[in-house]
Formats: structure tokens, C-alpha cells, sequence
């Protein structure tokens, strides 16, 4: 049986780009913390440091876990845990949170392209867990919303072939703009994953680059109809014509893709109980793109996506064991055996 990419192609590889955020992530016994922290719950609030140190306060008293976040984050995590080369570029603060990521990256084979910055702290995701497995987000972006367009070079893109963005990022015109620029001189296909339909609908003038740059473009069925007004086949055609390759995911229903006149739907992978939702898409890209560096067809990329995505909603958080790694590969190998 062939194991996941065939040992003797040459990966492309592949490097995202987003804001480095450590999760700190701590289960509820109850919901009453969240009102007295007035986080609406299943929100994400972002929140300035006076109330980061208001939270890391209360998480003192409280069993907590780490774990290396963000959307391009999450992404490229999947990948490097299915084997692919993989790199990210972020900015992290000089601090215990900042070597953590560096740390958690380089553990897994990621080149970490990280620029520290010496007057914030690393930015953080406070996690709060509820006993029904909602979860609800406090998120201080210090350190990772402060990367800016010069501090950029050319040589941190060489050597690989496709660039992931988070559509977090898109707030940075120049930043994201010149990233793009230096990527493409790079020879690399940009991937975007639009990230959130407020995000879109708020900066509709930028994402109409889309046209200009982007070759892949991930989105959701909220994103996808904030851009294009449209429901997700629609969607997709409008996007499609836009880019090279156009993914609309439609949760439990799975996801259409298309290439030019090529068009395929894929279905989800069945799941029992979701336990917590955070990390999907990201983990769809990730079995998808990791799918794309090792040559397969579009619906086996989408397949891979699908196992990915149906595997991290059965988990709290965005980290799964080895064994679920390991259970995800034999899938993964059953598809291509196809």
C-alpha cells in the first residue's frame, strides 16, 4: 500500500503566512467566568492587554494547555503533521509564549520565519472551554498583528511553492500587498483562505484583488456569499473565474471545488458527535493543499480535506494524538488506493 505521498516525488512545499498566536486553553466547570470577563459566549472578543492580564490572572488558578493557534497556523500544522515540508512566516513577542511557538513549530519540521518584536508580548487566543464544548475566545493580538510590509524579504519566500494567507491578515494592505509581491517573484501560487464573512464584507475593495494574485481561494459558504451575494454553486463560479482553483465548504454537507471547467462535490466524512467546530476549515485546507503538493486529483485533494476537518471537530482544540494522526494516515492511504 502506497503511504501517503509516494516516497520517491519531490514535495512541493508549501509556507503560510498569519498572525503566530499561542491558544491557552482552559476547561469550564461552569459559564459564570465568562460574564464576570464579559465574553459573549462563542464569541471571539478581541481584548487589549489590561484584559489579557485580568485573564491570566484567573487562568492561574485554573489547569491550563497550550497550544500553537491561528488560522495559517492551524493550517500548516496539519500539513507538517502529514508529513509535508512546511514553513511560517509570523512575529511573535520576546517572551515564554513567543519561544513556545517557535518551539512547537520547529518540533513538528516547520522553518519558522518568525521576527520577534521587542516591545509587545506574543499574542494570545484565551481559550475558555464550556461543559458543552462551546468555545469562546478572548484573543490579545500583540506581537502578531505588528509584522509589517518591510520587514518582509525575498529570501523568506525561496524554495517553496505555494504561499497560505489567513484572511486575518487582509486589514494590512501594504503588508499582505507586498508579501504577495515577493511571493510571486518567488515563482510561488498564492493560497487565501478568506477566514471570516465580516472580514469580507468589511473590505470588499481588497478582496476584489483576488483577480489579480490569488491562484486558490478558500471560503465558506458565509464568506463565499458575503463576496458574491450569491448561495455556494453560484459562489463558486463566480469565484472560479476569478482564481485558478475555487473551494466553497458547506460544513456537513462538504465541499464544492472547481478548476477551470472541471466541477466536483465532495461529501463530508460522517461524525458521530462534533465536539468543537474551531479548526475545520483550517484543517481542510490543510488535507487539501498537503494533497496538491503531492500532485493528486481535485478530488482526492478534497477527500484528504474532509478526513482532516471531520477528524479535528471530534477534538477540543486544534492538537490531535499521534493516534488519531496515525488513524487519519490509514484513511488517508485508503482513498489513494482507490
Amino acid at each position: 500500500m502506497q503511504y501517503l505521498c509516494k516516497k520517491n516525488i519531490e514535495m512541493d512545499k508549501i509556507i503560510g503566512m498569519g498572525n503566530a498566536l499561542v491558544d491557552v486553553l482552559a476547561t469550564l466547570n461552569d459559564d459564570h467566568i465568562l460574564t464576570e470577563m464579559e465574553l459573549p459566549k462563542g464569541s471571539m472578543t478581541l481584548i487589549d492587554e489590561t484584559k489579557l492580564l485580568i485573564i491570566n490572572e484567573c487562568f492561574s488558578e485554573m489547569e491550563t494547555e497550550l497550544a500553537t493557534g491561528g488560522s495559517a497556523g492551524n493550517a500548516i500544522r496539519g500539513m507538517a503533521c502529514l508529513g509535508a515540508g512546511t514553513g511560517f512566516i509570523g512575529k511573535v513577542g520576546n517572551d515564554a509564549y513567543g519561544k513556545f511557538y517557535r518551539q512547537s513549530l520547529l518540533e513538528r519540521g516547520t522553518e519558522a520565519n518568525l521576527l520577534v518584536s521587542s516591545e509587545l508580548p506574543s499574542g494570545v487566543a484565551s481559550t475558555f472551554i464550556s461543559p458543552d464544548g462551546e468555545r469562546t475566545f478572548g484573543t490579545y493580538l500583540g506581537a502578531a498583528a505588528s509584522l509589517r510590509a518591510e520587514e518582509l524579504t525575498l529570501d523568506m519566500f525561496k524554495g517553496y511553492a505555494y504561499l497560505f494567507i489567513e484572511g486575518y491578515l487582509v486589514q494590512d494592505h501594504e503588508m499582505i500587498l507586498h508579501a504577495i509581491e515577493l511571493a510571486k517573484e518567488a515563482g510561488l501560487q498564492i493560497c487565501l483562505d478568506m477566514a471570516s464573512y465580516n472580514i469580507v464584507a468589511n473590505d470588499m475593495e481588497f478582496f476584489s484583488l483576488i483577480n489579480k494574485y490569488v491562484d486558490i481561494v478558500f471560503a465558506n459558504e458565509e464568506e463565499a456569499k458575503a463576496f458574491t451575494g450569491k448561495e455556494p454553486k453560484e459562489a463558486l463560479g463566480v469565484i472560479a473565474k476569478k482564481c485558478s482553483i475555487a473551494i466553497v465548504k458547506v460544513g456537513a454537507e462538504g465541499s464544492y471545488i472547481r478548476k477551470g471547467t472541471e466541477e466536483i462535490k465532495v461529501s463530508a466524512i460522517p461524525v458521530e458527535k462534533v465536539v468543537d467546530t474551531t479548526g475545520a476549515g483550517d484543517y481542510f485546507a490543510s488535507g487539501f493543499l498537503y494533497g496538491l503538493t503531492c500532485g493528486y486529483s481535485l478530488e482526492k485533494c478534497a477527500k484528504i480535506g474532509s478526513i482532516l476537518s471531520g477528524n479535528v471537530i471530534q477534538v477540543i482544540g486544534t492538537s490531535m494524538p499521534q493516534e488519531r494522526w496515525d488513524e487519519i494516515k490509514l484513511n488517508i492511504n485508503r482513498i489513494l488506493a482507490e
